[in-house]
């Protein structure tokens, strides 16, 4: 591992520098992979091990969308393509990416299958951590290992074929053959890592959970709208409102943001704005801070998982789910936001 030093902090990290590819691959040379689930993180994950010389076979419910989704990216059916006990039959690494309610459903599944020495492979750390309410509780007899690509599959696999990498957290629960360290590694390189840090399973599903209600999707959302509907209510137009508030920071302002850093992008802004913000932001945090300080807490205790779990229980959640949905799809914000992305340039 390499030593890194983040803001000021030491950490031990994994590079493709001291761990290449094709120490990965000789890592895994004798194991067959065997991915169940192909829905947000199972393609990328897949396809990438696949392009980097890895022995792949997806498990997937015949007859389904994913199923249909996994043969038009090449995936044959008899060859590396079956249904999901043949996989699970087949499968020395069990990689489990379907989604946490899907995990719950399909654990009696998978747990019969599972043979001594296997490894069972998550990309998120709920139905481990939350075991008491998940049922997911492995034998003593299997390594349990994670990789967490942070960001969604669609990105991991877009990055991987422009010849980037997506960094990822890695975790060891069980370690029942020795070998469970380097197992999650070379995993992580293949799928197509940047770089490895490392966490456990209840650090990856609080902080990530944590996340997406926060920073990267509630409060994200929540603060679009706040403006959007401000600026709409004060007399601008939707183009107007949308451009301000969505457009110039999803296109112009974030971007700037990944590439160099919110202290590069205040410096390289116009006086008025650098001002405006540099008063403004210690404002909004001190205004979100109790927010995020009861998030962090349902999540750490269980509460947040207790909803997801319930609300997937019930008979009608997707019908429920796709009017929530529909609540943003067609909101004016939304709506507004669609049309401005035809009139992009690039879309014309």
């Amino acid at each position: 591992m390499a030593t890194i030093n983040f803001g000021g902090v030491d950490e031990q990290v994994v590079t493709r520098e001291e761990f290449p590819l094709e120490k990965a691959r000789e890592v895994m040379k004798d194991e067959t992979i065997a991915i169940i689930g192909y829905g947000v993180q199972g393609p990328g994950q897949a396809l990438n091990l696949k392009d980097n010389g890895f022995n792949v076979i997806v498990g997937q419910r015949k007859g389904g969308k994913s199923w249909d989704k996994a043969v038009a990216d090449g995936w044959v059916e008899g060859d590396n393509l079956f249904e999901i006990e043949d996989a699970l039959e087949k499968g020395t690494t069990i990689q489990y990416l379907l989604s946490d309610a899907g995990q719950i459903a399909q654990w009696p599944t998978v747990k019969k299958h599972l043979k001594d020495g296997d490894a069972l492979y998550f990309s998120h750390g709920f139905g481990i951590t939350y075991k008491d309410q998940t049922g997911i509780v492995p034998p003593e007899n299997v390594d349990v290992i994670l990789v967490a690509p942070k960001g969604s599959g669609t990105s991991l696999r877009r990055l991987f074929v422009a010849g980037k990498g997506l960094n990822s957290s890695f975790a060891v629960h069980q370690d029942y053959t020795g070998k469970a360290r380097d197992r999650v590694i070379a995993l992580g390189i293949g799928v197509g890592s940047g770089y490895l840090f490392e966490t456990n399973f209840i650090k990856e599903v609080t902080s990530d959970l944590t996340g997406e209600r926060g920073s990267l999707m509630g409060a994200i959302q929540g603060l679009f709208a706040a403006q959007y509907d401000l600026l709409r209510k004060k007399g601008h137009t939707p183009s107007e409102a949308f451009n301000e508030t969505v457009e110039e920071a999803t296109q112009s302002l974030y971007p700037l943001v990944a590439e160099n850093g919110m202290d590069w992008m205040y410096a390289n802004c116009s006086t008025t704005a650098q001002r405006g913000a540099l008063d403004w932001w210690k404002k909004f945090r001190d205004a979100v801070a109790p927010v995020m300080a009861n998030l962090y807490s349902s999540v750490a205790s269980g509460e947040e998982a207790r909803i997801t779990i319930g609300a997937n229980k019930k008979e009608d959640y997707r019908e429920s789910l796709e009017k929530e949905l529909d609540e943003l799809r067609n909101s004016e914000m939304w709506r507004t936001g669609a049309t401005v992305r035809k009139l992009r340039p690039e879309n014309k």
